[in-house]
């Protein structure tokens, strides 16, 4: 593989989400600006993997660079909108140590010794109903948060408060289910960590 990686089509893909989440970090407080180039680029997110299995191009550092660009992307937003954003990011970065660390780059595969619970939102790398209900928290609450803050879900899209509302308690609901796997991720990392250390003192 070596170095063509880096031009693989996906990760290429990558590149031009990084560049719109830069240029979305510079337009905050343009929020038409801001809404289309993040969103745009979270569109792309769902093209990359599809395209890497389509091509025959998915690899380590495909993975890697991702999940990197994905939590980029939220801690940026997070930050910028609440003074505790940074708890929001340093929880997911956090995760995403731990997942690399132990399970590699095929960790949204690697959950069959979890919880069922935990089972049931991975199944399938996240497209299944829950699965989807987590990853449209995990990626669309912070959007529709700065869409409420700044004002652009009442104008331009006419949205009543009661909508609002209600897309921001299903969309909190899924991002609570994720920390609820993200706090097992970081829990199961410490047994991992902890046991190496009891077995190597053993022998």
């Amino acid at each position: 593989m070596g170095q063509e990686v880096f031009v693989y089509w996906p990760n290429i893909i990558g590149y031009i989400r990084l560049v719109l989440i830069l240029s979305a970090w510079t337009a905050f407080n343009n929020p038409p600006v801001f809404l289309s180039t993040y969103s745009i680029s979270i569109i792309l997110d769902g093209l990359d993997g599809w395209l890497a299995r389509r091509l025959g191009q998915t690899s380590r550092f495909g993975a890697w660079l991702d999940v990197v660009i994905d939590n980029l992307g939220r801690s940026m937003v997070w930050n910028q909108l609440y003074e505790w954003g940074w708890l929001v990011s340093s929880v997911e970065w956090c995760v995403f140590v731990c997942n690399h660390t132990a399970r590699g780059a095929q960790w949204k595969s690697s959950f069959t010794d979890s919880p069922l619970w935990v089972q049931t939102i991975m199944a399938k790398g996240f497209r299944t109903p829950l699965g989807t209900w987590v990853i449209g928290g995990l990626h669309g609450l912070p959007l529709w948060l700065y869409g409420y803050q700044r004002g652009a879900l009442t104008h331009p899209l006419c949205a009543p408060l009661w909508l609002q509302t209600l897309g921001t308690l299903i969309l909190a609901g899924g991002r609570l289910l994720g920390v609820s796997v993200e706090i097992w991720c970081i829990w199961a990392h410490i047994k991992y960590l902890t046991k190496d250390e009891v077995e190597e003192q053993r022998e």
